[in-house]
């Protein structure tokens, strides 16, 4: 997503930064460092990420909570870089990666550069620290691999990735475009151009292919030396937008989720997707991998937190499954009573050593024909209440496996909860406060033996929709005391139907809720819930005052009488939060 012409367009934005010094480093996760720098009259942060998914590097106004013992690789680059002043930032083309330059002083007190190489290469992204002498001082990935292309590791001479000689849009001519053009012999347009220039991502190469011609791809065997020069005529009006400054910094959404970027407007998906522009190249990066990012951190901070959570869901998953099979066979319970009923009234018919009976089902009024297979070492009689137990026994286990189903369906859709605001959590405090309820409910073992563990205060989330307050339940030990003890009675309580997701509460303070409010109240229960990735999701809601709590069930679940149901979309709330 994050191509080269995009990267030039952060570069521009940070060269402001040469000068100021580093004041702070952190690490809030495997993936990312942060690093903090001041300047006269102010500060910035610039966020370097080399996830698979979300590598990238930009000025950032987010604020990630950091691990409690910072990594290795974090203290190394705080020994090195700490007080240093940024002197350059440099990009080669348009290659993904960026060279930060950094003025230091060593521990003999000598002034010495060295460059942080931020490369942003997908699954091979990496941030690398080098002397000015070449050598590597680390990575945060090593690569020691003796079948890889290059190693990196302390001590290496660094060396840059291979380099395909390609164009270089911004300041190529016609000409040259156009010749290039011509040796684009088979496959799709759009993927040849890719091959053609560098930098540039795929949506972008779309998009010039679909205004140069009208909305459609040609096969590259059908073009001319005109259409070359027309395509060409296109990619030089991106040039010109770029060069001049007079940008679009444009982010594609569908049903609330980012999909794409780019630097300029994008118009070959008509209306399918949502469109919004941000002003600077950095704030739209901020944005578009913001909450991907707070949960990717989350996630590796507590892996094995979100393993056991998985775990219980699918070990209950798999009990529940085994349970319902013994049941389907315990349903031949009926059969077993058939065969007593009918040897009970043949009984005169049968002798101690035969092996089947053959006789009339009377329970069928076409009287068909039954063979019933008997124990040869059994009298008649014997065999007959054999039968019966074996009925029995089916039906006490027909009961004890329907309760036992009953339980495990509970328990299953419990754990699926807690999985599901496991993965909606935004903050540390939201995943401690997860792991504190596990541990009430039996799941995980206390910590300290004896002393019972604070409960992690949390507050609801809490939106503002046409002067009602709306209340979102973070949790499902806060679901409880959202609906049974912060809510009145006249309130109105939501709740996304036969599946998992938070309790939202509209605060009435006594006065009559228009429909209009609980229709966005619905998308906001809906966004928060698993269900937040459908276009249609079903929404119950009725008075506080119908929901009630079974004795004995676990957090979050209740029962409810009176409601109505909303097929609503998803929404993202706004930032209306208090």
């Amino acid at each position: 997503m994050l191509d080269g012409t995009f990267l030039l367009a952060v570069k521009q934005e940070m060269e402001p930064l040469v000068g100021s010094r580093i004041d702070k480093i952190s690490q809030p996760s495997r993936d990312e460092i942060l690093l903090s720098f001041r300047r006269p009259g102010g500060a910035d942060r610039v966020l370097i990420s080399t996830s698979g998914t979300g590598g990238r590097v930009h000025i950032s106004d987010a604020r990630p909570e950091n691990p409690k013992t910072p990594p290795m690789f974090c203290m190394l680059l705080r020994k090195h870089l700490t007080g240093g002043k940024l002197t350059a930032v440099r990009q080669e083309g348009l290659e993904r990666i960026l060279f930060l330059d950094l003025e230091t002083v060593n521990e003999l007190g000598d002034t010495e550069t060295i460059t942080l190489v931020c490369e942003i290469m997908g699954k091979y992204s990496n941030l690398i620290a080098v002397r000015e002498n070449g050598k590597i001082i680390d990575a945060l990935h090593r690569l020691d691999d003796i079948t890889a292309q290059r190693l990196i590791l302390p001590g290496v001479t660094y060396t840059m990735p291979d380099r395909r000689p390609r164009l270089n849009f911004l300041i190529s001519s016609v000409e040259e475009m156009t010749d290039a053009f011509a040796g684009i012999q088979s496959g799709s347009l759009s993927k040849g151009l890719i091959g053609v220039f560098e930098g540039i991502s795929p949506i972008l190469a779309r998009e010039w292919v679909f205004d140069a011609f009208n909305g459609s791809e040609p096969h590259p065997s059908e073009l001319t030396r005109k259409d070359y020069e027309a395509l060409a005529e296109r990619v030089m009006k991106s040039r010109d937008l770029f060069l001049s400054g007079n940008r679009c910094y444009c982010v594609l959404y569908e049903q609330g989720r980012a999909k794409d970027l780019c630097f300029e407007d994008i118009r070959q998906y008509g209306s399918l997707y949502e469109k919004k522009v941000f002003p600077t190249a950095c704030s739209l990066l901020d944005s578009f991998y913001s909450e991907g990012a707070v949960q990717s951190r989350l996630k590796q901070r507590f892996s094995e937190l979100y393993k056991l959570i998985s775990s219980l869901c699918t070990r209950t998953l798999r009990r529940l499954e085994n349970r319902r099979l013994e049941l389907s066979r315990s349903e031949e319970g009926e059969k077993y009573k058939l065969m007593g009923d009918l040897l009970s009234a043949n009984l005169y018919r049968v002798q101690k050593g035969d092996t089947l009976l053959e006789c009339e089902n009377f329970y069928d009024e076409s009287l068909p024909p039954v063979k019933i297979e008997l124990d040869e070492m059994l009298t008649p009689s014997q065999n007959m209440q054999l039968f019966y137990r074996r009925y029995r026994r089916a039906e006490t286990a027909r009961e004890k496996l329907t309760e036992l189903i009953g339980a495990d369906e509970q328990e299953l859709m419990y754990l699926e909860s807690v999985r599901d605001f496991a993965d909606r959590a935004q903050t540390e405090a939201e995943i401690d406060s997860i792991r504190s309820e596990l541990s009430e409910q039996g799941y995980i073992r206390r910590s300290s033996k004896g002393k019972k563990e604070k409960p992690v205060k949390l507050s609801p989330a809490e939106y503002g929709i046409d002067g009602f307050t709306v209340l979102v339940g973070r949790n499902n030990r806060q679901n409880d005391e959202l609906t049974h003890k912060t809510a009145r009675k006249s309130d109105m309580w939501l709740h996304v139907k036969d599946i998992t997701g938070s309790h939202v509460i509209i605060k009435s303070d006594d006065r009559e809720i228009p429909p209009q409010v609980i229709e966005k109240a619905a998308r906001i229960a809906a966004f928060h819930s698993s269900g937040r990735g459908s276009s249609s999701v079903p929404v119950d809601y009725t008075f506080v005052k119908f929901v009630k709590k079974p004795a004995g069930a676990k957090p979050g679940m209740v029962i409810f009488t009176n409601n109505r149901t909303l097929y609503v979309t998803p929404e993202r709330p706004g930032e209306e939060n208090k």
